[in-house]
This record gives C-alpha cells, structure tokens and sequence, in this order.
C-alpha cells in the first residue's frame, strides 16, 4: 500500500462530465447526481485501510449532504484483477454491509479519476450548483482516530456553501493508498 496525498487542484476548476455504472450496471451521468446547491464526490474502494477507517464518515457525510440539497456519489477507480475486494460484486456487499445509501459507481477504465486528476482513495471534491470545485481535501483532521477528530473541514465547507458564506481557501490534502493504476 503506497501512501499518497491527493493533489492541489485550483478552486473554481469545472466539474469533469462523465457517466459511470454502478455495480448493477445502472448508469449515471455526473449532471443526474447532482443536489440543488452541488455534489459530493468522493473516490474510494474497499481494500484500501484509510478508505475503510473514513466509509462511515462518508455514509453519513453523503446523507447530511442530501438534507442540505448536495447530491453525494462514490466512485471506485480500483477495478484491477489484482485487487479482487475492489470488484463490483465486492462492491454490491459493501453497499449492503456498510448501508450505502448514495451511488457507489464503477470507474471501469479509470478515465474519470483521470479527468478529476485523483491521486488516493479516499479523494474527496465538493462542487457548488455551479459546478466549481470549492473544496478538494480531507474529510477531517483525524482520518485514523474519529473519536478525536477536532476538525470537521469538510462539513464544516459544506455549511458554507449551503449558507452562501466564504469557504477556506487553505484546505488540507486527503490522504490515502494510491489508485491502483492500470497500464
């Protein structure tokens, strides 16, 4: 497992469009994902320890955003036979087991974690009804430990958005196992 923080990309940048299955074969295009005031988007897998501490914190993070009219998705670029607890049939269970109650897609070919220049899993965006990145950084600032998280920077990012107030310029880099990359 080699760790990887994700990279900085510029506020503001457009959301990529793109459109993904989910492991049932379900198609969903970026624009159908979408909440009133933005989407949630959040690369990560199954396998990955640092994806597994924070999947509880995304269920929940992709629920308060649906009340706050923020649409939330998961994507896993990891589809790779060396990774067999990343398939989609892997993937149908983690729904079931986890409670997954927004779309967890599969990125097949990697060409959208590509497009969104995804590093980690996890690698977390929050676009504006606009569909600007206002926000591309952890979740919190204690991936390993939430019970001293003191923290919250992406909720907290989400309030203000939803509010119409600044949002912090300064964000820290998610941080994660590297996206298993193939050819």
């Amino acid at each position: 497992m080699a760790l990887l923080e994700s990279i900085k990309i510029p506020l503001g940048t457009q959301m990529p469009a793109f459109q993904l299955k989910d492991p049932s074969g379900r198609r969903y295009s970026g624009d159908e994902l979408y909440g009133e005031r933005g989407l949630l988007l959040v690369f990560t897998c199954n396998h990955c320890p640092y994806a597994q501490a924070v999947w509880p914190r995304i269920i929940r993070l992709g629920s308060y955003a649906k009340g706050m009219k923020v649409g939330a998705v998961a994507i896993n670029p990891n589809i790779n036979p060396d990774f067999p607890d990343d398939s989609p049939e892997k993937m149908i269970l983690a729904i079931k087991e986890l409670g997954i109650s927004f779309p967890y897609l599969v990125d097949e070919d990697q060409s959208v974690a590509r497009a969104f220049k995804a590093q980690c899993t996890p690698d977390v965006y929050l676009f504006n009804k606009n569909k600007e990145l206002v926000y591309h950084g952890r979740i919190d600032d204690n991936w390993r430990e939430e019970d001293s998280v003191t923290r919250e920077e992406l909720k907290e990012t989400m309030n203000n958005m939803a509010a119409g107030l600044p949002i912090e310029k300064k964000q820290f880099p998610s941080m994660g196992c590297s996206i298993k990359w193939r050819g």
